[in-house]
């Protein structure tokens, strides 16, 4: 994938590469049909709005009921991503079959939260479980404190990103903004995982937690410290980075 802004890569030819993935899994999907509506009017939108509107054209184009449909879309998926890059640059096609997961999956709970495990070791599921969360958060929470365990490090990922109160690019999930309690036996699941990967969504989540509850966030740290590894103070540091340049005194004491 040579560079260009990441928008521009939804586009034709992705339309085209996600109906011949179809086809090759036999699949019978009109290409011409679907190529036409995925690329109406797609210049004058921007990322979030292009994926979106790939993914309605792909909804429309599988008339199949939705677990079928995500099962066959799940079935193009293809080898995992081995690597902590990649996502985007190389999984790029994958982001407008997680949309369609987030618009048309709630009510098949199961499905769909095996779909996000699998669309997650390729590209990323953080924007598409939040809806689940929110219409389903003690469910997905059992499922995200499993995926916390889980020997891929993109699901670990995963089970600490989904759940940041304030995710980039992602509505806030409020009921964590109010309290953040039940998140933290994830974070604490995750506070020695070797991958840097993990280690980042981990302290960036915490870096969310301070923003609103820092009581609670200033809890959790001072737990951590006593018997902390070289993995679990890199996360600290890196959570404290923002009450550092603020100067505060107490993550100053922390880290020093």
């Amino acid at each position: 994938m040579a560079y260009k802004q990441l928008k521009l890569w939804f586009d034709g030819d992705l339309a085209v590469l996600l109906a011949d993935k179809l086809i090759a899994v036999d699949v019978n999907i009109d290409k011409d049909a679907f190529v036409h509506i995925a690329t109406q009017e797609l210049e004058d939108l921007e990322l979030k709005a292009r994926v979106e509107h790939i993914a309605e054209a792909l909804w429309q184009h599988l008339p199949f009921p939705y677990e079928e449909t995500v099962s066959k879309l799940v079935a193009i998926l293809g080898p995992e991503n081995e690597k902590e890059t990649g996502m985007f640059k190389e999984y790029y096609w994958v982001m407008p079959i997680a949309k369609l997961v987030e618009k048309y999956g709630l009510d098949c709970f199961e499905r769909s939260i095996n779909a996000i495990y699998e669309i997650t070791k390729r590209n990323t599921g953080e924007y598409t479980i939040r809806p689940y969360l929110e219409k389903y958060p003690i469910k997905t929470l059992e499922v995200m404190l499993q995926w916390s365990r889980d020997t891929n490090k993109h699901v670990r990922r995963l089970s600490s990103e989904g759940v940041r109160p304030r995710l980039p690019w992602a509505s806030k999930l409020d009921q964590f903004i109010q309290d953040p309690s039940p998140i933290l036996p994830i974070l604490d699941n995750l506070k020695d995982d070797p991958s840097k990967y993990v280690q980042k969504s981990v302290a960036n989540c915490i870096n969310d937690i301070l923003k609103d509850n820092l009581e609670i966030g200033k809890r959790l740290i001072e737990d951590w410290v006593p018997d902390a590894t070289k993995e679990r103070w890199w996360i600290i540091k890196h959570a404290l980075r923002n009450l550092v340049k603020a100067d505060d005194g107490w993550a100053k004491t922390i880290l020093s």
